[in-house]
């Protein structure tokens, strides 16, 4: 019996797997250092070391990918990841729980890139929006499951780390069912051959794709890592938060595959524009209705079918702009993005509460968005993008 059939849903199973370990740990470990009594510009900055990880590793994969294939990133990856989530209970202490964070980072970031660069290179254009959908899908759950593990908390601090590390296991085991795969590798003299060449011409195509993987970075990491904490400042407790962070994602599951199939229909800048858009609207209200425990269940739930397709939309749009031999450079400049959008967000959206104690935090998430939606305003469709709109 073949498996390689199967590719696409062991890939999406993985996906699953970095999603909610993400979910899970921003905002289990920013409710352990907010009741330890860390400051909240501490503890947003420490949510920051994951990122760094995927900042720090992302430059250096694109050549042993071409060497030696997908799957060997995506298997080294996963196994980072396990083995941290397994060492957290071993010893609390800041700085280990930020080098553990950091190594988490790289993992999950050779996890995605290998994932996510097989997916892309392996989609037609006319399925490419939906079979990215999925990966976000993916992704996406696993998000909005990773923070109820915050409430085994009040069985033992150790639980949530060990169970994430078993469920990341047993998906992990299915890589051995995998056949490996190389990317394009291209000899046409037209695109460039060295990596930063590669790097500096994706970038000059496609930047305008790379800002919603920095807007959702932006906005994923500010909700799971500094909403907690002032969740908790405005009088919500730790039951109430958990349920209410995980709604986000869950929006984003309800429209992620909708989404990508529109954007196949109508073209990715016009539906990033839409979403971007009501998703400002969305925090704007949030800001106003916060004290509300109802009104974030339910605004969450809606920003989230708004923007919590972000990424995966920008991922197409970077697909559908770029030659396949630039398709490494282009998904690991996406996940740099990503990763300046989820370090940037956890530490300034903690500076922000601390300092403006008096204005809501939401107005500034939905601040980001907007600028986000001016820039994809004002930059025009390039002729391939329009080109492709509606054949």
């Amino acid at each position: 019996m073949q498996l390689t059939k199967y590719r696409l849903w062991i890939l999406i199973a993985l996906v699953f797997i970095s999603g909610f370990s993400q979910g899970m740990l921003l905002p289990l470990i920013s409710i352990i250092l907010e009741q330890n009594g860390v400051a909240s510009s501490i503890n947003g900055l420490h949510a920051t070391g994951l990122y760094i990880g995927v900042l720090i590793a992302s430059p250096f994969m694109e050549k042993p990918m071409r060497e030696f294939g997908f799957k060997p990133m995506i298997f080294v990856g996963g196994l980072l990841v396990i083995l941290s989530l397994a060492i957290f209970p071993v010893w609390e202490s800041l700085w280990f729980w930020f080098i553990l964070r950091l190594i988490i980072g790289i993992g999950d970031q050779m996890l995605h890139f290998g994932t996510q660069t097989w997916i892309t290179a392996t989609a037609t254009a006319e399925t490419r929006g939906r079979s990215i959908a999925l990966y976000g899908l993916s992704f996406g759950a696993g998000f909005a499951i990773g923070p109820l593990m915050t409430r085994l908390l009040s069985i033992h601090q150790s639980v949530p780390f060990l169970a994430s590390a078993a469920l990341s296991f047993t998906v992990w085991l299915l890589l051995f069912f995998l056949r490996n795969q190389w990317p394009e590798q291209s000899v046409d003299p037209v695109y460039p051959t060295s990596s930063m060449q590669r790097f500096k011409q994706t970038f000059k195509i496609a930047w305008i794709a790379m800002l919603p993987g920095f807007g959702y970075g932006f906005l994923e990491a500010s909700l799971h890592s500094i909403f907690p904490i002032y969740g908790l400042r405005i009088g919500h407790d730790v039951h109430t938060l958990s349920l209410i962070i995980p709604c986000f994602a869950a929006g984003s599951l309800i429209t992620q595959f909708p989404l990508g199939a529109l954007s196949d229909k109508f073209g990715r800048r016009s539906v990033l524009i839409t979403v971007l858009s009501l998703g400002s609207l969305c925090f704007l209200f949030t800001a106003i209705l916060e004290s509300s425990a109802l009104a974030l269940f339910i605004l969450f739930t809606l920003a989230g079918m708004c923007v919590g397709s972000l990424f995966s939309l920008g991922i197409s749009y970077m697909t559908d702009l770029l030659a396949g031999n630039l398709l490494p450079a282009g998904n690991l400049m996406v996940g740099i993005m990503f990763s300046v959008g989820s370090i940037s967000g956890p530490f300034i959206g903690g500076y922000f509460i601390d300092v403006f104690e008096r204005v809501s935090f939401f107005y500034f998430i939905s601040f980001i968005l907007m600028v986000i939606t001016v820039a994809m305003l004002v930059k025009k469709n390039t002729q391939h993008e329009t080109n492709r709109v509606g054949t």
